[in-house]
């Protein structure tokens, strides 16, 4: 039986894909595998997206249903093993949101992310005090206690870009609208907007903002979306394929299609190119900080 989502992440996924391609080579429809397996359809699409682990026996059942050989199933059990694995996000379970510790799981695993926000500073970059406005507003009624969890959850998400060995790569491509929008009140925003400035003098972090006067870019139509790299082989392959995270207001979707995460990779460099360089736009956002000194 599959347990919840508490596993690590990147040994899921990579299950989850051997095991759809197995069934795909048997000719089975995913109906037709939940069916001889006894299970529902939705968890076989969970087992395959990664989103649970697997116990050994699990795996073992499937394997026999798709005819895999011998070894290729014994390897397949020493992964689900490691699907069981707990990152430092599991202390946070009870306030991580529905289906949220897949993204921290390949956040965490990431060596890249390319990430475009029309609406709000994203989380990586987030102050404590706007991180509370923004979880207060979305959140009506929580408890402080479970709000002071959620803070420290993304203020530890943080910590993956000043990691000593390997920090995260991160490029952020900012509408100007979330420069002018006061999150929590003008103080909140003048310690935000100088928060993003000391941030984009690391070495590892690039923030650019898009204008209002650039026009139209890319990034209108894709909305806000954060694309994924990880780490690659000694022969340059990667160890995981590249995932666009984009997030809605009921759901989530993640991409992991070469054509899909093509067309995100080409709307976040038509973003890019449109934004004001990492200088010009430290000058705007320290203006806008002014601007709001003086309300």
């Amino acid at each position: 039986m599959a347990d919840g989502p508490t596993g690590s992440t990147v040994p899921r996924r990579q299950l989850g894909r051997h095991l759809r391609e197995l069934r795909g080579k048997s000719r089975l429809t995913v109906r037709a595998a939940a069916r001889a397996l006894e299970w529902s359809e939705a968890k076989m699409w969970r087992i395959e997206t990664g989103q649970v682990s697997l116990r050994s026996h699990d795996v073992q059942t499937m394997c026999t249903v798709y005819g895999a050989p011998a070894d290729l199933t014994e390897a397949l059990m020493g992964l689900a093993k490691e699907t069981k694995a707990r990152g430092w996000w599991h202390a946070y379970g009870d306030v991580i949101p529905e289906g949220f510790q897949l993204y921290v799981g390949l956040e965490d695993a990431a060596a890249s992310t390319s990430l475009y926000q029309s609406e709000l500073i994203p989380g990586h970059l987030q102050t404590e005090g706007y991180a509370e406005a923004v979880i207060r507003g979305h959140l009506r009624g929580i408890s402080q206690e479970n709000l002071d969890g959620r803070v420290r959850l993304r203020m530890e998400r943080q910590a993956s870009l000043t990691r000593p060995v390997d920090p995260l790569e991160l490029r952020v491509a900012l509408n100007e609208t979330v420069l002018r929008r006061p999150i929590g009140g003008s103080d909140v925003m003048m310690r935000q907007l100088a928060h993003l400035i000391y941030m984009s003098e690391r070495p590892n972090v690039a923030i650019r903002v898009v204008p209002f006067a650039r026009g139209m870019h890319l990034g209108v139509a894709s909305g806000g979306f954060n694309l994924l790299r990880f780490p690659l082989n000694a022969d340059g392959s990667e160890t995981e394929p590249a995932t666009v995270y984009v997030e809605g207001f009921t759901g989530s979707l993640y991409l992991d299609k070469p054509k899909e995460v093509e067309e995100y990779d080409a709307a976040f460099r038509d973003i890019w190119e449109k934004a004001l360089d990492d200088s010009a736009s430290r000058r705007l956002i320290a203006e806008v900080a002014g601007e709001y000194e003086q309300r």
